[in-house]
């Protein structure tokens, strides 16, 4: 139970990565396995992301109420193009691997579809940004002297 926790929490946008290996440390799980969780559960609702938040954003975009949601999204995912657009997938890679409020691989997603990136070069550097943003949390959540002395 407390794996699936963690990799429901890995799903959840705002949560993500971040608050998953923080959950995975809480419960006392080791933190390869943690982390592992961590990046699948984050990782998996980015295809779907990628493919169908277009389409969904203008169906919202009819409906009283959810249209203001999706213009909130689609500015948030504006605002952040620019960092992205500056240097395509490494832009997408690094604003996904800094763990920090409002990156990740939610608003990866979103920004790489309203971008209209292809995503055989967005769901490489998305994945290649979770990975990274694991290892960081994972050695802020479990301590980086106890983490980089079981690496090294």
């Amino acid at each position: 139970m407390k794996y699936l926790s963690v990799f429901g929490m890995a799903m959840l946008p705002l949560a993500e990565l971040r608050g998953s290996i923080i959950l995975g440390s809480t419960l006392e799980l080791p933190w390869f396995e943690t982390y592992i969780i961590s990046v699948l559960g984050n990782m998996l609702p980015v295809p779907f992301i990628l493919l169908f938040i277009r389409t969904i954003l203008k169906w919202m975009k009819k409906i009283p109420k959810l249209d203001k949601i999706a213009l909130w999204l689609e500015n948030k995912a504006h605002k952040n193009s620019k960092k992205i657009l500056k240097y395509a997938t490494f832009g997408l890679f690094v604003f996904v691997a800094i763990p920090l409020p409002g990156t990740g691989a939610w608003t990866g997603s979103l920004a790489a579809a309203v971008l209209d990136m292809r995503m055989k070069y967005a769901l490489p550097s998305i994945f290649g940004g979770v990975l990274v943003a694991g290892f960081i949390m994972t050695g802020v959540a479990y301590g980086f002297i106890g983490f980089l002395g079981f690496i090294m």
